[in-house]
């Protein structure tokens, strides 16, 4: 099999298009609405094998993260059920939605920002669907079917023995690793050890939890089967939101037109500059390594995620014919416009900034939260009452251990600073950690220093070195008196 291979894609009926009906019609679609199956060539070179690094430690992090624990915690967990969060083995609470919310409008300024300075990177680099889709799906599909010609001579054929034994491999595999990853989504959901048990007991003892696990295992299924580049070009909000995004100053995946034009087909011994032909040869190579179908030398496209598959692709090819590598780069369009080197711009340096900026900001968010919630709350309905000159109000107490360490904890009346507390238990209240603890004190104060109905006062909340680490203002209750 030649270098130069024939672009050749299965259209909505298994028909083979040539290559300038495929040129004129980019993309997983025909103009008619039916899919256009796209069978890309299995790519290699220097940025295929740091996309694989980078893909392969995000893969063992995701595969590891359930089971590692900080301080008895999970390291990541979301349980929405049981309103249950911890991130980097802190627990998070309802009342730290504020937090939560404020980080996730930080994250979405930093997605803006990051896509605004480099494109659209993090879809082909870190985006879950394409580290599935490329680093397990799609070389499970390599390694049983073959590369790309193997696979377009196994669509085309009749479904003999050879064809239905490696699809219906190929289908099996893709169940068992579709199992295998709704498995450990649940465990950042419920952990490790929940999804153990329930996996242990059986579909019957947890009926629901099987049906919901069934159906995301067929999401995954859909998705990674058939409906692959698609998610990406029709369904992905960031794909839609690059548009708006970009402009000449942001770097993605280019291809130098002003090198490559006019493409001709290479002839050995050519002067191609006095014959006034580009560096482009017209191979297709670009467009045969491409998962979303796209052909870059057409202009940066929606389609595109810059996964650099056609960087590496036309590298070889150029490496090959002795031409200068680069023909399609990472680079901005003022870059390939007015022929420039690349170089670390101010502009990308005040986002760089801005980013590290964010960053610290989320890291804040995380760090600052308070050791511990406490609320004071009146029981309904009751009122105070006088005794011995004092005026005596009941609160019902709750604190929130927020730390991986067991509190102690007292409480004080900060303002007014008469206040005197009478406990029902002792004074010394002890917290679990990630623990909520209940209980009653009385409050009193000299009834000639009560002159309203209704008087605000502070109540603090101390660890047994006196440090305070919460206060809360309630209101105190007391006789009605006419002021003259």
């Amino acid at each position: 099999m030649s270098d130069i291979e024939e672009i050749e894609v299965r259209g909505g009926q298994g028909q083979v298009l040539d290559p300038e009906t495929y040129r004129d019609s980019i993309g997983t679609m025909e103009q008619s609405g039916k899919r256009r199956w796209v069978f890309p060539r299995k790519p290699k070179g220097k940025y295929t094998n740091y996309r694989n690094l980078v893909s392969y430690t995000l893969l063992i992090i995701y595969f590891t993260l359930p089971f590692i624990k900080i301080n008895g915690n999970p390291l990541l967990m979301f349980n929405v059920i049981d309103r249950e969060f911890f991130i980097f083995g802190q627990p998070f609470y309802p009342q730290d939605f504020f937090i939560l919310t404020l980080g996730a409008i930080a994250s979405l300024i930093f997605i803006i920002v990051f896509t605004i300075a480099f494109g659209r990177i993090f879809c082909g680099w870190i985006c879950p669907q394409t580290i599935f889709m490329e680093s397990i799906f799609r070389k499970i599909e390599y390694l049983i079917e073959g590369d790309r010609n193997k696979q377009m001579k196994l669509d085309r054929q009749e479904w003999n023995s050879e064809k239905i034994w490696k699809r219906s491999l190929k289908w099996s595999v893709y169940i068992v690793i579709s199992l295998i990853i709704t498995h450990f989504m649940f465990m950042y959901i419920v952990g490790y050890e929940q999804v153990f048990k329930i996996v242990s007991e059986g579909p019957f003892a947890h009926p629901t939890n099987f049906i919901v696990m069934i159906l995301l295992t067929a999401a995954f299924y859909f998705v990674f089967a058939w409906f692959r580049e698609q998610v990406c070009t029709l369904v992905c909000p960031y794909g839609r939101l690059q548009g708006v995004l970009i402009d000449k100053d942001t770097i993605n995946v280019f291809y130098d037109f002003k090198r490559g034009e006019n493409r001709s087909k290479w002839r050995k011994g050519e002067d191609r500059k006095a014959a006034g032909k580009g560096d482009c040869i017209d191979c297709h190579q670009c467009v045969v390594v491409c998962p979303t179908g796209i052909d870059i030398r057409d202009g940066q496209q929606l389609e595109c995620i810059n996964c650099t598959a056609c960087i590496d692709a036309c590298d070889e090819v150029m490496d090959k014919v002795g031409l200068p590598k680069g023909l399609i780069r990472y680079a901005s369009e003022n870059e390939i416009e007015k022929q420039t080197q690349f170089k670390f711009t101010g502009r990308m340096k005040g986002f760089a900034v801005f980013l590290l900026l964010l960053v610290g900001f989320l890291g804040y968010l995380l760090y600052s939260r308070g050791e511990m919630e406490a609320k004071f709350i009146k029981p309904a309905g009751s009122t105070f009452f006088v005794k011995e000159g004092k005026i005596i109000n009941t609160y019902n107490y709750t604190f929130l251990n927020k730390t991986n360490e067991k509190k102690i904890v007292t409480i004080k009346v900060i303002a007014p600073a008469h206040g005197e507390i009478t406990y029902s238990a002792s004074s010394k209240i002890p917290v679990d950690r990630d623990k909520i603890s209940k209980g009653t004190i009385n409050i009193s104060f000299p009834e000639d220093e009560m002159k309203l109905s209704k008087q605000n006062i502070t109540i603090g909340v101390y660890d047994m070195k006196g440090k305070l680490i919460d206060s809360y203002q309630t209101y105190f209750e007391g006789p009605f008196k006419l002021q003259f």
